[in-house]
């Protein structure tokens, strides 16, 4: 009966031991899957985040290189607007002006009138426009025939607003003349004689519009030497006003 009980029990314990077995084998069949699809998860994470950094990485340096280029185009903006502030200033300052031409030119009773042009503008205003400069360019294209001139460049205004006002207000219209004479067509700052005379002398009266209209305005004539032999002069024309 003992022994009968003894094997009773190592049978027992054999088919434990075959159960444990085959719970580990179904648990193993179980989690290596899962396993797997956790490694295969893991990797694509981590080509997504090096695909995601490869991204990053490039757009920040495009958005480097377009930030340079950006700033060297800004840098070349400003050194060009530089320079033509420079020329401008220095075109300024070699200009002559005076309050008469005779009293900074000598022997004018040896210069005489060759050329005009008249450009007007609008009320206190000192810019060219297009009709302006098509009528400066007509008479600068004739004006590179002529020799040993110089250009006296007198501004005006209508009576409205203080003295002094029109005053600058003068210069400023004649400086526009000048700088985009100037600029367009090299013309030497030296050969400028800009006057500015205010309301002092006006063309028409200032108690109609459009006497006022014909008053502000910039007036340059071409002054040649006697002396010199020139060809066809440049013919004087004048601007409709606005």
């Amino acid at each position: 009966m003992t022994r009968y009980g003894f094997a009773i029990g190592v049978a027992a314990l054999g088919m434990a031991g075959l159960t444990g077995c085959a719970t580990k084998n179904w648990v193993h069949t179980q989690t290596t899957p899962l396993a797997e699809q956790t490694s295969q998860l893991e990797d694509k994470t981590a080509a997504n985040g090096r695909q995601i950094r490869e991204v990053d990485s490039r757009a920040q340096t495009g958005i480097q290189q377009a930030q340079s280029s950006a700033d060297a185009a800004n840098q070349n903006a400003q050194n060009a607007g530089k320079a033509a502030n420079d020329a401008e200033t220095a075109a300024n300052d070699a200009v002559n002006r005076a309050d008469t031409l005779d009293s900074v030119v000598k022997g004018l009773d040896n210069y005489r009138q060759v050329g005009d042009v008249t450009v007007t503008f609008g009320f206190d205003k000192a810019v060219l426009t297009k009709d302006d400069q098509t009528q400066l360019d007509t008479f600068a294209t004739r004006l590179a025939q002529t020799q040993s001139y110089i250009l006296e460049v007198t501004g005006g205004t209508d009576s409205t607003g203080p003295a002094q006002y029109n005053y600058d207000l003068s210069q400023r219209r004649a400086d526009a003349v000048v700088q985009y004479l100037a600029s367009k067509y090299a013309i030497p700052a030296h050969r400028f004689y800009l006057i500015g005379i205010g309301k002092d002398q006006a063309v028409a009266p200032n108690d109609t519009r459009e006497g006022r209209q014909k008053n502000r305005r910039v007036q340059v004539q071409v002054l040649t030497n006697k002396g010199s032999q020139q060809p066809a002069a440049p013919a004087a024309t004048t601007g409709t006003g606005r």
